[in-house]
């Protein structure tokens, strides 16, 4: 792929690519904007037209117009490469070599799903009956039936099959598009067809709703060479413009509920498609905002899917919080049946995720008696493990303490033999802990550091054990990063700077040592012969930290 990606590269400037997220303005030699990711008060995002690369100084994020993308829109590298493709008019079929076979699979799944697409929506308009159940019924208008692509499919076993076969669809191109179901028939019979819609605008799947009576109320496209389930995130192609514009999303439960709340005017709506959040969901929406907002029903799976959410979202640095106020509705669709302005107000006054988990555990508990307290104080702490900031973890404490009405250090000594538990529990099942001390991010952040003053500063007397990059992109990076955080210091002193870096850097580096060595130290009996060596180890290291 490295033909095709070169190809790519000297078809389209970065700033154009980066200019259709970004705004762009001149800064000498290079180019400055806002982080697209919200993290910055000041202009922190760089751009070299020069040497066609980019990076972000408050996300601590760099690369080409590959990564750019990867990162933006949270898809991975063979999207991202199909996308800019499409951009600059280059064949990857040309490039592909051994994959040619399962590109022109992909290809033609896509043309099958498009014309699919277009055949439903025909039926769709044709079918009296349907209309109504779609127009009045459902509350739909033409604009969002027309922007979500809504079709139908007939009531027929072949319908579909007959009228791609004579487009010259083969039997293996429909399987590979999930448009058929194990006998060979039409996957989908007298249902409202909603498209799947990748971030790239193809149709890659469907969702399907019974109409009338029938089982299961909704079918989606199965698993596929273009579909799949755990990274696929319904409405996310409507609505990321909206997200990046107004700087937050809302999860909402189902398909239906992103349609209703996009006409209702809250276009950030988005759903995870009839499978449980995963962290991949999570990270492709982190790369949009951090502000997500959840609306999930207030029953046990909502809460257990909120506590989910938090548990994935503790180091994507992601400010969650939950819709809840929906005025005696069931849900959002409900809600904006009723009146869409309700809706709109309701996506304002969210509560910290946290904060309402916290509400919903105290509704069936009884905070007088003891034995509930010491529940509340059970599940209390379990969520607060996973809350990484400090201050706010600290808040959280007093507030629990208070309902409890204990001092705060009693509860933060039952928090640490509750951690302590945890911990042996997650040794004894070989599982990973669920928090770390070190922070890999900002050692990376650091070597950059580092490395920029090696390799651009002059740097003789202090040690840096870093290895200079043999690439080019990744040197004009650090060149971009070390003339960015110097370009405001009249007389920088890089010797100085390097040693003070080297310092923290060691400290750091030191910490993640010892969190390692720890989790190792968890899995062995204290009879094994690595365990006394690897003791060892921590308390050295333990002792260079004092």
């Amino acid at each position: 792929m490295y033909e095709a990606k070169e190809e790519i590269k000297s078809r389209l400037a970065i700033e154009d690519v980066i200019g259709n997220y970004v705004e762009l303005k001149r800064a000498g030699r290079n180019l400055k904007g806002h982080s697209p990711w919200g993290v910055d008060k000041t202009p922190s995002f760089m751009v070299s037209p020069e040497k066609g690369i980019w990076h972000d100084f408050s996300a601590n994020k760099g690369g080409d117009i590959f990564t750019f993308v990867m990162e933006v829109e949270g898809i991975p590298f063979r999207e991202a490469l199909e996308k800019l493709a499409a951009q600059a008019g280059v064949d990857l079929t040309k490039y592909t070599g051994g994959d040619s076979r399962v590109t022109q699979r992909k290809v033609r799944a896509k043309e099958a799903l498009a014309l699919a697409t277009k055949y439903y929506q025909a039926c769709l308009v044709r079918n009296k009956d349907v209309c109504e159940y779609v127009f009045y019924k459902r509350g739909m208008n033409r604009g969002t039936v027309a922007e979500f692509m809504i079709g139908y499919s007939p009531a027929s076993g072949k319908a579909l099959i007959e009228v791609l076969k004579k487009r010259g669809f083969t039997e293996r191109e429909l399987d590979d598009a999930g448009l058929l179901n194990r006998f060979k028939s039409d996957m989908f019979r007298d249902r409202m067809m909603v498209p799947f819609v990748d971030t790239t605008g193809n149709v890659i799947g469907f969702t399907a709703r019974v109409i009338g009576k029938g089982e299961p109320k909704y079918l989606n496209t199965p698993d596929t060479i273009l579909f799949n389930k755990s990274r696929f995130v319904f409405g996310l192609h409507n609505a990321k413009e909206s997200i990046r514009r107004n700087g937050f999303v809302v999860i909402v439960e189902g398909n239906m509920d992103v349609i209703s709340s996009h006409q209702a005017g809250v276009k950030e709506a988005v759903a995870t498609s009839g499978t449980a959040m995963t962290e991949q969901h999570l990270k492709m929406l982190s790369n949009l905002t951090s502000d997500i907002r959840l609306a999930f029903d207030g029953d046990a799976a909502g809460v257990n899917a909120t506590e989910r959410a938090i548990m994935l979202a503790g180091d994507l640095g992601i400010d969650l919080s939950v819709i809840s106020n929906y005025h005696g509705a069931k849900d959002p669709d409900e809600l904006i049946q009723r009146d869409p302005a309700l809706w709109q107000q309701a996506v304002e006054e969210r509560v910290p995720a946290v904060d309402w988990l916290l509400m919903k555990y105290e509704e069936n508990l009884n905070l007088r008696i003891a034995p509930d307290k010491k529940k509340y104080s059970d599940v209390a702490l379990k969520l607060l493990g996973y809350v990484n900031d400090e201050v706010e973890r600290a808040s959280y404490e007093e507030k629990v303490a208070k309902k409890l009405g204990v001092e705060v250090a009693i509860l933060r000594e039952k928090g640490e033999r509750l951690n302590q538990k945890l911990e042996e529990a997650a040794a004894k099942k070989h599982l990973k802990k669920p928090k770390t001390e070190a922070k890999p991010d900002n050692i990376k952040k650091m070597e950059n550091s580092l490395l920029a003053l090696k390799i651009f500063g002059g740097i003789t007397k202090t040690q840096i054990p870093l290895d200079a990059p043999e690439s080019d992109a990744r040197l004009d990076e650090l060149e971009l990063i070390f003339n960015k955080e110097h370009e405001e210091i009249d007389k920088p002193d890089y010797e100085k700077e390097a040693a003070d870096l080297m310092r923290r850097y060691n400290v750091e580096v030191n910490k993640q040592k010892i969190q390692e060595l720890n989790e190792k130290l968890a899995e062995l009996d204290e009879d094994d012969d690595e365990y006394e060596q690897i003791l060892r180890e921590i308390l050295d290291l333990q002792n260079m930290a004092k």
